[in-house]
């Protein structure tokens, strides 16, 4: 592998670590905080939720600036984002100041899931792409875990440790912004979108050291190709933006296959499961090891099973990850089920941690990845703004509604209604996804049907 592009896409994937680190940091103060502030329980959610209200919005407009400013450009902020949000939070001195700076935090995680597995893909060699877009998702993964860390490493330092567990975020932040500065733009939106051909193939060169200016030159003509057909077929501008040119019939099997992939990653149950692991081991009679549990048995499996799957992704294809996921969501969502409606509570442990490994094999590997692959270059940032939209909506939903679920529902309903969506992405996955494996992007569109 090209140690040069390893480390470009290694520098924006570590946006992944900061967006696994900020969200789950969060848990280790949020007691102290509501103690702190004397927050009434609806006023303490909101606060507890600004980050993902952020995350939300982010994901919404992370297209534009991608689009408009570049992908660097766009990256870098993300990096001034993330630092605002972590000194903003360990420094508020009432609870308005601190949802603010959340909300902050949680723009640059939204933007930072449609600008950082885009920049990857762009740059990638398709024999690659998998493991080098994949390290967004291992990032994550990674950032939750050391997060978890970091708390319980900092809990013992006094009454200020609250501040420097959301504050301790804005040193790896200031490190990958500065590491922006060393990455080159991507060659694709500087020949699609910038129209500047001649600094889009000097780092066409930088990629492929080994290719001849022919081959080069071969390249940079079939990605503009590809976007002048689509311009050409939309009638639009060769010069202007996709703008409302995106929701159009050609471009309806990719936004179907972003929103659906973003759909059942949500509704396998995965959010709730991170987020209310104590309350589900509870309902088995093992509330006093639960945090344990979620915090380091979970997160370890998450990191472990998140590494296999970066390792599989170019090797086996995405299309055989999402059927292994669906296969294994399937079984563990079934026996966890079927634990709870015969009460044999003591596999309940087991089934969760088998779930999360399908998980980080499956869906978790090919998510981020797959949505930055399926769109046309002048689409790609709006295709991804909208799978990431989606998914952080339905992230929301589950997250919010839960709890209610699980007070009005026995447990093994609620696991056999995620199962039964696990047989539904299997459909999906065999009737639906396409293998992306290997394809350069270019060759993608046309195997998707669109001119």
């Amino acid at each position: 592998m090209n140690s040069r592009i390893f480390f470009w896409s290694l520098t924006s994937a570590l946006a992944g670590f900061l967006f696994g680190f900020d969200t789950v940091v969060i848990s280790g103060a949020e007691k102290t905080i509501q103690a702190l502030w004397g927050l009434s329980p609806g006023l303490h959610g909101i606060a507890m939720a600004s980050a993902l209200y952020g995350t939300i919005v982010g994901s919404l407009i992370g297209g534009w600036p991608t689009d408009r400013f570049g992908r660097k450009a766009t990256l870098l902020w993300i990096g001034v984002l993330y630092f605002v949000g972590a000194v903003g939070s360990a420094l508020a001195t009432n609870v308005s100041v601190f949802i603010a700076a959340r909300v902050i935090g949680g723009l640059g995680i939204g933007i930072s899931t449609v600008a950082a597995p885009l920049y990857i893909s762009e740059i990638a060699p398709p024999k690659q792409r998998g493991r080098l877009a994949g390290m967004f998702q291992f990032n994550i993964v990674f950032g939750i875990l050391i997060a978890f860390l970091s708390n319980w490493l900092l809990a013992g330092i006094g009454e200020s440790a609250w501040r420097w567990m959301l504050g301790v975020a804005a040193f790896p932040s200031l490190l990958y912004a500065l590491l922006c500065f060393g990455i080159p733009e991507s060659p694709r939106w500087l020949l699609v979108r910038k129209g500047d051909r001649e600094s889009g193939l000097k780092i066409l060169r930088r990629i492929q050291p080994e290719a001849s200016e022919a081959e080069v030159q071969a390249e940079a003509n079939e990605i503009m190709a590809g976007s002048s057909e689509r311009v050409s077929s939309e009638g639009t501008s060769s010069q202007g933006a996709s703008g409302g040119h995106f929701w159009t019939r050609g471009l309806r099997k990719p936004i179907l296959l972003a929103i659906l992939i973003a759909f059942f990653n949500q509704l396998s149950g995965i959010n709730a499961i991170l987020y209310f692991a104590p309350r589900i081991f509870e309902l088995t009679g093992l509330a006093a090891k639960a945090a344990l549990l979620q915090s380091v048995g979970i997160g370890i499996t998450n990191l472990v099973f998140t590494f296999v799957g970066l390792w599989l992704i170019d090797r086996l294809g995405r299309r055989t990850l999402l059927y292994i996921g669906s296969f294994g969501y399937i079984g563990s969502l079934g026996l966890v089920a079927w634990a709870f409606f015969t009460e044999h509570f003591a596999i309940v442990p087991a089934c969760i941690f088998a779930f999360i490994a399908a998980h980080a094999i499956g869906q978790g590997a090919v998510i981020w990845v797959f949505i930055s692959e399926i769109f046309p270059n002048r689409e790609r940032a709006e295709g991804q703004a909208l799978g990431s939209f989606t998914h952080w909506v339905f992230a929301a939903l589950l997250t919010t509604f839960f709890p209610k679920m699980v007070a009005v529902f026995p447990a093994g309903y609620i696991f056999s209604f995620f199962a039964g969506m696990m047989v539904l992405q299997l459909i999906w996955v065999k009737t639906m996804v396409p293998e992306t494996k290997g394809v350069p992007l270019e060759q993608i569109q046309k195997q998707l049907g669109i001119e």
